[in-house]
């Protein structure tokens, strides 16, 4: 089995040629170590929306955890990754969430980590059947995730090419049989 592999890009998110291709285990140890700390905190004590996501926006790094692209479009796509990356906003018990998510017995968690603004979560699970397309698979797991936990996440992940930003979270969980 080889290791699922997906687009990287540099900031700002108006760049959509990606630098390389990278791994979970690399994502992991970009969201783990130095290089967004200091973003991350800044990001952290921007109170207006709009000057947040702009800072967003023009400050983070970010990957499509779907696949690899050749620019960052749908129809693009060089290969799916076999991953999925839910996002979910707003929360207000986010270690709750973490823990049930890392335990849940329906999905498994390859990564998870808190979101850049640090109200949210990122949850990385893997495609079962690749032959479901991408925004049919989505749909399946929001109305799972409705029905086990009473949330719903953003439906911005139904694009297949929809940017990630990778925040610091230096307590992000990456399943342990990643290599």
């Amino acid at each position: 089995m080889t290791e699922p592999r997906f687009s990287f890009f540099r900031a700002p998110v108006t760049n959509t040629r990606p630098l390389r291709s990278i791994t979970l285990r690399d994502a992991f140890a970009y969201i783990t170590g130095p290089y967004a700390r200091e973003r991350t905190a800044r990001l952290r004590t921007i109170t207006d929306h709009a000057t947040a996501r702009s800072f967003k926006a023009t400050s983070f790094d970010y990957c499509t955890f779907s696949g690899t692209f050749s620019t960052r479009r749908d129809d693009a796509i060089l290969q799916r990754s076999g991953l999925l990356c839910i996002d979910f906003d707003h929360l207000e018990d986010i270690e709750t969430l973490f823990n049930k998510l890392i335990r849940d017995s329906h999905l498994e968690t390859m990564l998870l980590f808190r979101s850049p603004s640090g109200h949210g979560l990122k949850w990385i699970v893997p495609v079962t059947d690749t032959s479901i397309p991408h925004r049919d698979y989505i749909t399946a797991v929001s109305n799972y995730l409705f029905s086990t936990y009473g949330i719903r996440p953003d439906r911005s992940g139904k694009d297949l090419s929809r940017a990630c930003f990778l925040p610091y979270d230096p307590a992000a969980y990456i399943h342990p049989q990643i290599p």
